[in-house]
């Protein structure tokens, strides 16, 4: 119930005005049944944009952090996510990856839409980072079909680390469903998992025509806060 009221009364028409955006392949994400919607991740109103102007409910796979922040403002996160039906999902490590993933079958059961960003976290430079594996895994398991996404402008409409986001114009756009089905029963092959992920990525990227990286953004992240940290606190020689 509240999922539609943030969408039809809410928070929907208000994203609506203020972003104006530009939808485009709306008709290539199914009318019903199961099946996988797999963007690039840019900024926080990724989440709020998306589910704005899909006819059908998506339910995403939202990092834990979205559900456990401190004070007011934390509770009130919390409370918008679990709210709109929202997933935590623990980033920690490879046993969370599989809870996971468990969550996204679920919701694939059900014949719903799964929303997930293969790239695992926002990117912080607009780049588009690799992507891992579990979207591969869900979908073959589930055998759901695929359908990329891109979010345009998003970056500059809200940049990590930016409250009130700027006006900009905004473009969402659908590409046309993969199909999996090929690789019916291999869900444990390691390289078609890849493969898989890495088509979806490639798909994802002619969509958005960002700039690709060969890396995980979370490593790319962490090696970046450490250079930083090193040039603030540069190490003492040693005598």
């Amino acid at each position: 119930m509240f999922y539609y009221l943030l969408k039809y009364v809410l928070l929907g028409p208000l994203l609506r005005l203020a972003f104006r955006p530009r939808i485009e392949g709306l008709e290539n994400v199914p009318a019903s049944g199961p099946a996988i919607v797999a963007g690039n991740h840019l900024s926080f109103s990724d989440h709020f944009l998306m589910p704005a102007i899909l006819k059908r409910r998506i339910t995403f796979l939202a990092k834990a952090e979205y559900f456990t922040g401190p004070g007011i403002k934390g509770r009130l996160t919390a409370f918008f996510f679990r709210s709109a039906g929202q997933i935590p999902v623990d980033r920690s490590g490879k046993k969370a990856g599989q809870v996971a993933i468990r969550e996204g079958l679920g919701v694939l059961s059900k014949g719903e839409l799964l929303g997930i960003y293969p790239e695992g976290t926002r990117s912080h430079d607009g780049r588009l980072y690799k992507g891992k594996v579990g979207v591969a895994v869900m979908a073959l398991k589930a055998g759901v079909p695929v359908v990329p996404c891109a979010m345009i402008g998003t970056f500059e409409a809200q940049p990590p680390g930016k409250v009130i986001p700027n006006i900009h114009p905004v473009v969402i756009r659908f590409g046309k469903p993969l199909d999996f089905s090929r690789y019916a029963g291999m869900e444990d092959e390691k390289a078609v998992l890849r493969a898989v992920t890495d088509e979806i990525m490639y798909a994802i990227l002619s969509l958005s025509e960002q700039e690709y990286v060969d890396q995980y953004a979370a490593v790319v992240k962490a090696e970046q806060a450490a250079e930083k940290k090193e040039r603030r606190f540069p190490r003492a020689p040693l005598s």
